[in-house]
């Protein structure tokens, strides 16, 4: 407890001493950071080359005072909806909540591409993954293949921690919903600070989205604290947030992912990151982050004390293992203009991944952690190609504890 609450005086600190030297006066996304001059881009071969699919051109913002509607999953609405979790009782009730059945079935979404060219390998077939759990070989019972349409939730810190940086969380989620989000898609939009405000539940209507990014970009933070950790709680099991209902990505059925904009500082969460990290393992969703704290740590890392480079370096820590152990990829922005690349090759790991589940042979139920061996065999001879490859799929999960139901 008063390891966060130090954070968080030194935050404040921080923000008024950044909002002194480096605040922007703009409230637009055509004003914000033009005298910034970034240093030409070197092409990070690590990175994988972005889809060269075209996506069909956004229209214009609708009036951002309007509020937006919650609503639920259901389509009485007439809105389309991501489908949930489909109940394995075929007598449920139709009409009402649908039945949803623990299962040991373990899904990984998992992205593979070539080590020396960053260049995704696609028409990959289930024969040639192989998987290990604890070095005991799996059977793969569920597969799907690339390409299919996206469920996500875009999480946006928006506390005045990052009051020098506001501009580039919205300058990064007006960049993906502009260029990158597709028809058949669904997107919500998550902004927080001591709490998370559901901007816009799942939807696929681009007017919606692009009134939820002008809501942030005519507002101004409202608070200090940024609980990083109980929004990621929220994303993932659901709850409610102003009397609305959310439902977590855990019930949605399909391709899920996360994309967070974050400096990655937890300050008061009500849950601690032990608990974030079980959460965040066992749930199987990519989190792709953007980490937006860079650009001012580099420039005076030198000039911070010793608890303010150590709270600095713990939240770059946190956005790295949180893309690292659930198979999505950590991007530090340093400029402005690295973010049109670093989006396209979010979007094309995102659009290029695939599906693999496997029940585990493992009945133990005792909350041990269980680690996740994947092999891929490229050209079917017997061997795996590892050595010439990057895969992207979390590493762990942490079996179910009976003993403390």
């Amino acid at each position: 407890m008063k390891y966060k609450l130090r954070i968080g005086l030194v935050m404040v600190l921080l923000g008024t001493i950044l909002s002194t030297n480096f605040g922007l006066g703009t409230s637009t996304l055509a004003q914000s950071g033009n005298n910034r001059t970034a240093p030409s881009q070197k092409k990070n071969s690590d990175l994988p080359e972005p889809s060269t699919e075209k996506n069909k051109p956004t229209t214009g913002p609708q009036d951002p005072t309007e509020p937006q509607s919650g609503g639920s999953l259901s389509s009485k609405d007439g809105k389309r909806r991501p489908p949930l979790k489909k109940t394995q009782k075929p007598d449920d009730d139709p009409g009402g909540d649908p039945i949803r059945i623990e299962t040991n079935v373990v899904n990984l979404e998992v992205v593979v591409y070539n080590k020396k060219t960053g260049a995704i390998y696609q028409n990959l077939k289930k024969d040639n993954f192989i998987v290990f759990e604890d070095g005991v070989k799996q059977e793969v019972t569920n597969f799907s293949p690339v390409e299919a349409p996206i469920t996500l939730v875009m999480i946006l810190e928006y506390s005045r921690v990052i009051t020098p940086f506001r501009i580039e969380v919205v300058r990064a989620a007006d960049a993906f919903v502009r260029n990158f989000v597709q028809p058949k898609d669904f997107i919500s939009i998550v902004a927080y600070d001591i709490r998370p405000k559901m901007l816009n539940d799942f939807t696929s209507d681009i007017n919606e989205l692009n009134s939820s990014i002008n809501i942030l970009v005519r507002g101004y933070p409202a608070f200090t604290e940024s609980n990083l950790f109980d929004t990621l709680k929220f994303v993932i099991k659901g709850g409610k947030v102003d009397g609305e209902e959310f439902v977590g990505l855990n019930e949605i059925s399909g391709r899920t992912a996360i994309l967070l904009v974050s400096v990655g500082v937890d300050t008061f969460s009500k849950i601690n990151y032990d608990e974030c990290r079980k959460i965040v393992e066992n749930a199987g969703i990519p989190i792709y982050c953007i980490g937006i704290g860079n650009f001012f740590y580099k420039a005076n890392d030198t000039r911070l004390s010793p608890e303010q480079n150590m709270a600095f370096l713990q939240a770059f820590n946190t956005l790295r293992f949180f893309s690292d152990s659930t198979g999505g990829k950590y991007f530090p922005v340093t400029f402005p203009g690295e973010l049109p690349t670093n989006m396209k090759s979010i979007n094309a790991l995102m659009r290029n991944q695939y599906s693999v589940g496997y029940s585990s042979t493992n009945g133990s139920r005792q909350g041990k952690r269980r680690k996740i061996e994947l092999q891929v065999d490229i050209n079917g001879d017997g061997k795996p190609d590892n050595n010439d490859l990057v895969l992207q799929y979390r590493k762990s999960y942490v079996e179910p504890n009976d003993k403390k139901k």
